[in-house]
């Protein structure tokens, strides 16, 4: 089959996973070193998914993520400089070094943030949807979630408000089989999520997650939907991280090492590299630079957030709703 885009976008697609593999590998390495304070949830293995549906998305386009969120956030804009800053817990960091990995906000690309709680940013983007719809706009909201939020309440009101209203939201669940170490196989008796969306009168497309043109093309269809006052679409992508849950948990005992071999064998960046060799549309080499390029950015990145400032404890007020109109623009 012919690949349904130029030459330029496919290039823009694999430079943006390789991007977020790269970046998070290099996060991996800042938090075993004790560089980065907190948790650390990296998303790789998944990045088709950020990368397919956000290459769809306008800067003003809003997005709503969860605590793997690193993944969303460069692929809707931030910047890698931001996101290692943010980590490292800088001042130059995109939500100014306040939220870390779990709590990254940066407005001005559309990311209006990523959370640790499970569910809530499904309500949100349902809301920013309804927001769009009353401006009259032709805006979409995207709500990134887990396998494990699809049995949260939130998942329920959300989708069903959406669909009532015919509201522009793209709802995504990343599955990646296990919300924390539990399986989703165990925790549900309809492992389908596409499937749900019948239940509440939305379409619901199911992808392989970890084919990026197959997640571009579903996502495409989805936005131009909601883009026409067509309504909410529900998308399924199965994928697999393939790294721990979280960085120092442990790698398998829920799950075995030849699943992890299997899934890692499926790996977007390279099944992608593979199919534009393959067909033409690109030489080893092009991709021997892109990655030198890649290399470069991710190491510039790390140093620009280890020289950067720590926040200072005299601005901890800043930033909050209380606070006065110059502390929160300063």
């Amino acid at each position: 089959m012919a690949l349904p885009l130029n030459q330029n976008q496919l290039f823009q697609l694999y430079r943006q996973m390789l991007m977020i593999r790269r970046c998070e590998e290099q996060l991996a390495k800042s938090h075993q070193a004790g560089l980065i304070p907190g948790p650390c949830h990296t998303y790789v293995g998944e990045e088709a998914v950020a990368t397919g549906v956000c290459a769809n998305l306008r800067k003003d386009d809003v997005v709503f993520s969860t605590h793997r969120g690193h993944g969303h956030a460069l692929a809707k804009g931030v910047s890698p400089r931001e996101l290692m800053a943010e980590l490292f817990g800088r001042v130059t960091g995109c939500s100014r070094g306040r939220g870390g990995s779990m709590h990254l906000f940066a407005p001005e690309v559309g990311l209006m943030g990523t959370t640790g709680i499970v569910g809530p940013n499904i309500l949100q983007a349902t809301g920013a949807g309804y927001t769009f719809q009353l401006l009259k706009t032709d805006r979409v909201s995207v709500g990134f979630f887990g396998d494990g939020a699809v049995n949260n309440g939130a998942f329920h009101e959300g989708l069903n408000l959406a669909a009532i209203w015919q509201l522009p939201v793209l709802f995504v669940c990343e599955n990646n089989l296990y919300a924390t170490e539990v399986a989703f196989s165990y925790a549900t008796r309809n492992p389908d999520v596409a499937s749900r969306g019948a239940s509440y009168g939305l379409p619901g497309v199911s992808v392989d997650g970890n084919d990026v043109l197959a997640v571009y093309e579903a996502a495409h269809e989805a936005v131009q939907r909601a883009r026409a006052g067509g309504g909410p679409t529900l998308i399924e992508c199965r994928t697999y991280r393939t790294r721990s849950h979280a960085e120092g948990m442990r790698d398998t005992g829920y799950r075995t090492q030849d699943e992890v071999e299997a899934w890692k064998a499926l790996d977007p960046v390279k099944r992608l590299q593979e199919r534009m060799l393959a067909d033409g549309m690109a030489a080893a080499n092009d991709f021997e630079s892109i990655e030198a390029q890649i290399k470069t950015i991710v190491n510039e990145a790390v140093e620009f957030a280890k020289n950067s400032a720590w926040p200072d404890p005299a601005t901890a007020t800043w930033y909050v709703f209380s606070g006065a109109e110059g502390e929160r623009d300063a």
